[in-house]
């Protein structure tokens, strides 16, 4: 259990995430991912499109958070990311939330990009396992953390799912607004690493504790990508799996504001990649079918389960 009340004032001069705004969310200041001291959750449901060993048979328990640290032109989620829609709730709900996803048959709680709501996310865990919580709680992030703030997490999450989106500091200002983010994405990763150094899994090939780095290829950005990869593997090598994504889908925004954006990753070019991971001798990953950058492959942010 941890000290809530230290760690519910962190909301009144937020440096939960590495843009270190210092508002006062507390009395409703908004800081760069516009959210307030209360969660704002746009869905909570069972999801069966994350990696099988996430997802299985009866799916992930998917709980999608509104605002975000960074604001990709490319999101495919914008609707959340950018706050605009969700619901506000309490800690009691959100534990509410947790069981219930549970009882439904979810081999996991997955919190989708929650790190702005730290402290009630730890607030809301605490309360849930008192209450017989169980299931592998899952970290699924951009990628662009606080190391300060994954070490108050540290014995409460059992699997990181961060995204690695960027080497390039020009790619990753151009596109997510965060010229540091490889410096600070890979600050997160060693210390996700740290907190879960080897992957365990299930009787069923489900995972219950280990790190899973998601990399999501871009149009023209093929050197970055392999950058990336090579970084990751190179520093890690099998203490990590890798789930190299091609489910870029592009928006009708992008057409004015990044045209070079507004295509799908070709099969030749996710081929090569797939090559390339083989040369460097990747073997614990995942890789996507051919479909998946289809934009039902989003989920609708309208409220269910919440």
């Amino acid at each position: 259990m941890t000290d809530l009340t230290d760690i519910k004032n962190l909301y009144k001069n937020c440096m939960l995430c590495p843009r270190k705004c210092g508002v006062n969310r507390a009395i409703g200041e908004r800081g760069f991912c516009v959210a307030g001291a209360n969660p704002y959750v746009a869905r909570a449901a069972l999801h069966r499109w994350e990696e099988p060993c996430l997802s299985g048979t009866n799916g992930s328990g998917t709980v999608f958070f509104s605002g975000c640290s960074l604001r990709c032109v490319f999101c495919q989620n914008a609707e959340i990311s950018r706050g605009a829609a969700g619901k506000e709730i309490d800690t009691a709900r959100l534990c509410d939330i947790f069981l219930e996803l549970e009882e439904k048959g979810a081999h996991n709680i997955n919190l989708v990009s929650s790190s702005h709501y730290t402290p009630s996310v730890i607030e809301a865990l605490d309360l849930s396992r008192s209450r017989g919580l169980k299931i592998p709680v899952v970290y699924n992030s951009s990628g662009y953390e606080s190391v300060n703030t994954l070490r108050l997490l540290e014995g409460y999450i059992d699997i990181y799912l961060p995204d690695f989106k960027y080497i390039s500091p020009v790619l990753s200002e151009k596109y997510s607004h965060a010229k540091d983010y490889s410096e600070r994405a890979k600050e997160a990763l060693a210390e996700m690493v740290r907190q879960q150094p080897r992957a365990v899994f299930d009787e069923n090939g489900i995972m219950k504790k280990g790190v899973i780095v998601r990399h999501l290829m871009l149009p023209d950005c093929a050197r970055d990508s392999r950058a990336v990869l090579e970084y990751i593997h190179k520093t890690y090598g099998g203490s990590v799996y890798i789930s190299i994504m091609r489910q870029f889908t592009p928006t009708a925004e992008l057409t004015e504001s990044h045209p070079e954006l507004f295509r799908k990753i070709t099969d030749k070019e996710y081929g090569r990649m797939l090559d390339f991971c083989d040369t460097l001798g990747i073997e614990r990953g995942f890789s996507q079918d051919a479909g998946c950058e289809e934009e039902s492959f989003i989920p609708p942010f309208d409220l269910e389960g919440v």
